[in-house]
């Protein structure tokens, strides 16, 4: 049963494949895009949650966590604390990416509908997992979205200060409606990311470890000095 446990699992991050009636076989590329929903589905079954994001939008969060939220709800995971926090840049202020393709300028209507983009996932996130405290189904609840005054190139999933999930937003030519005209820009594309996965150990030395360590102080220095809550 515990190799099984263990074929499943590598198998959820993409690393293994099981052939019929052959066996199971390590991928050629191991590189494939580690698959985020299973880590986060394995930290709810931990009595203390924490989860931080800092990236766009949350989109991809909003999506993995619906099913851990919603087996707390039919009381098949029982925490006592969760605890949300997500970054996100401030679409009221100009941002250098994305930009317009024909001169790399601003462009406050794609900020417009990035910010409801934004707003849609991240209060949507926010209120399904306060929601869990209104309902008495968790003790202790904290669950925040922050703006900060810069563009990130990269998506940050810190787990129970255990694990990271780290990738690049990769920069491709989009074209969006803005005010009714096809509008080409310099957009930064998350469902393109492949995300990289490190797990702290007992060894504070490793290089998995320092990573967890730096991440973790990096997304507190943001949080704690220039990030601003967001306003409705």
């Amino acid at each position: 049963m515990t190799a099984q446990q263990a074929i499943r699992v590598l198998r959820d991050e993409g690393l293994v494949i099981s052939r019929q009636g052959s066996g199971v076989y390590v991928r050629e590329r191991t590189e494939r895009p580690i698959g985020l929903r299973p880590h986060l589905e394995r930290a709810f079954e931990e009595t203390e949650i924490s989860i931080d994001f800092a990236g766009f939008s949350g989109e991809t969060l909003h999506g993995a966590m619906s099913e851990p939220l919603d087996k707390i709800r039919a009381g098949r995971l029982t925490p006592e604390s969760i605890s949300v926090r997500l970054l996100v840049p401030n679409p009221d202020i100009p941002w250098t990416l994305p930009a317009r393709v024909d001169d790399l300028s601003d462009s406050p209507a794609f900020r417009t509908r990035a910010k409801s983009i934004m707003q849609r996932h991240s209060e949507a996130l926010v209120a399904a997992v306060n929601e869990l405290g209104e309902l008495g189904l968790v003790r202790d609840i904290h669950a925040q979205v922050r703006v900060y005054p810069a563009v990130p190139l990269f998506k940050l999933y810190l787990i129970n200060d255990s694990e990271v999930f780290f990738g690049y937003y990769p920069v491709q030519e989009h074209t969006v409606t803005l005010d009714d005209t096809p509008t080409p820009m310099w957009d930064l594309m998350g469902k393109d990311t492949t995300l990289f996965h490190h797990t702290a150990d007992s060894d504070d030395d490793t290089m998995a470890s320092q990573y967890v360590k730096q991440s973790r102080m990096w997304f507190d220095s943001i949080w704690s000095t220039v990030a601003r809550d967001i306003e409705q």
